[in-house]
């Protein structure tokens, strides 16, 4: 037992390496050791003996803890155990890995049930159909499983039959060095089974491209960007797998006066230089329809103006939204000479000279320099 080298120098690792650390040094080590890389070289055998050993106790959380206690020696009934098979102690993962590096993508376990993919689909709605919500259908065109032959690939069971080569299991073992190994059968590429007569349907691919009509209800709030996730109603599984997941991702067109800022809906409304002035009821458009709307006198250009709950509702349920109105100050463009007199005259009220340009706010600014 003295002369036993540490465990952890063994694999080239530290004492507070973790889990994945001491799985990533013996793969490597393995591998670089391994006796089918080094034929007839004893010391890369030993070396690699040693660092199964090492891998066997240290990849197990109570043996690790005994050993770091007690190191090679231990108590009473806490001996570890020798070098042995590698059902133990974590090396079936590591050695699967290690196969397929020496024997290529080939050699795996036999092949097993596969979740179909993922898809998506791009859905345009206006912008009232995401304040409020809206139930649709969408068409979606996905790989299903054959009905004709419900996925097995065959045109019936008695075209259906156990691969002779593995007897059904879909891997070969066969004997290399001091190891026996497995491999993926070429005869029925790790099925286990040969077709011998394919389905007319799918031709043996166990699957079909068809188009299923799915009934979609989007929640009050979304928008751009939003995505909806509907559960297994992606592409069908191989070999018994279950469906992937169907993401509907939303667009939301713009709209001709509302723009969206977070819940709350901004609109620009016009309004007289008369009525800002003055004050008086206005109407505005809402997501509902219009309604009206009280301008407080003496209401300047780009004042806001918020109507409570007339925005969009939160799509998580946090309440809804307002609306805010942005006032927009008309200045006619034409005015009847009448008209003209009559602002010249309430310019008079103020002192204001209208054919003196803007000379009163410059002899203002002198001033203030003098």
């Amino acid at each position: 037992m003295a002369d036993k080298r540490d465990y952890y120098e063994t694999l080239g690792i530290g004492r507070d390496a973790t889990d994945e650390d001491i799985k990533k040094a013996y793969r490597k080590s393995a591998l670089r050791y391994h006796p089918d890389k080094n034929p007839g070289d004893k010391e890369a055998e030993e070396k690699f003996k040693k660092v199964n050993e090492a891998y066997e106790i240290l990849s197990d959380p109570e043996k690790r803890r005994r050993y770091d206690l007690f190191g090679h020696g231990m108590g009473a009934n806490g001996g570890f155990e020798g070098f042995g098979g590698f059902g133990a102690g974590g090396f079936g993962d590591v050695f699967e890995d290690i196969f397929e590096d020496f024997f290529g993508a080939g050699t795996k376990r036999k092949r097993r049930a596969e979740r179909g993919a993922d898809l998506r689909y791009n859905l345009e709605i206006s912008f009232e159909e995401a304040a409020f919500g809206i139930e649709t259908k969408i068409n979606i065109p996905r790989m299903d499983t054959c009905s004709a032959c419900n996925g097995t690939g065959a045109k019936s069971s008695t075209k259906l039959s156990i691969c002779s080569t593995c007897k059904g299991n879909g891997q070969i073992r066969f004997q290399q060095g001091f190891f026996t190994l497995s491999r993926t059968c070429t005869h029925c590429n790790g099925e286990g089974r040969i077709i011998s007569d394919p389905c007319d349907k799918c031709h043996g691919r166990k699957r079909t491209r068809r188009e299923r009509t799915l009934s979609l209800k989007v929640p009050p709030g979304v928008e751009t960007g939003s995505r909806l996730k509907l559960a297994e109603e992606g592409e069908a599984g191989i070999n018994g797998g279950p469906h992937g997941d169907l993401y509907v991702v939303i667009t939301v067109r713009d709209h001709p006066f509302f723009v969206r800022e977070g819940n709350d809906v901004l609109c620009d409304v016009p309004v007289s230089f008369v009525k800002a002035a003055l004050g008086g009821k206005i109407e505005v458009p809402t997501l509902t329809g219009k309604m009206s709307l009280n301008v407080p006198p003496g209401t300047q250009p780009g004042k806001m103006l918020r109507i409570k709950g007339k925005g969009i509702a939160d799509v998580r349920g946090y309440g809804i939204g307002d609306e805010v109105v942005k006032i927009m100050v008309e200045i006619p463009k034409k005015l009847t000479p009448k008209q003209k007199e009559l602002l010249e005259e309430y310019a008079k009220t103020f002192g204001e000279e209208v054919d003196a340009g803007n000379s009163g706010f410059f002899d203002k600014v002198k001033n203030m320099f003098e």
